[in-house]
């Protein structure tokens, strides 16, 4: 199953872009009630075997959204480039992140 059926059971609303565009899928996270386009890709691992994905600043995305074993982590994406773009960074290790944005959901897998 593709990543975006994956996280499609944890959406409602859903809808789909109508172009190419730098979001996956639009939709509202079950049990809460704002919509949001989401960037849902499969992440790749690097040479040394981290798992890792790629993101740029100007995007019509809302959200980030990145896929482990046991859970999804969400970014907000505007919070997330204001974080990189203010510190200058070309790497952002997740756990820096998640620590230091306000924004960020972690959703257990069923």
């Amino acid at each position: 199953m593709h990543i975006i059926e994956r996280f499609s059971k944890y959406l409602t609303a859903i809808e789909y872009p109508k172009g190419k565009t730098s979001w996956n899928i639009g939709g509202i996270l079950k049990n809460k009630n704002a919509f949001y386009k989401f960037d849902v890709r499969e992440m790749f691992q690097l040479k040394d075997g981290t798992p890792a994905q790629t993101g740029r600043t100007h995007t019509h995305a809302d959200k980030m959204v990145l896929e482990f074993t046991d859970k999804w982590v969400i970014l907000d994406v505007a919070e997330l480039n204001k974080y990189v773009i203010s510190n200058k960074l070309k790497k952002v290790y997740l756990d820096k992140v998640i620590a230091n944005l306000e924004w960020n959901i972690i959703l257990s897998k069923d």
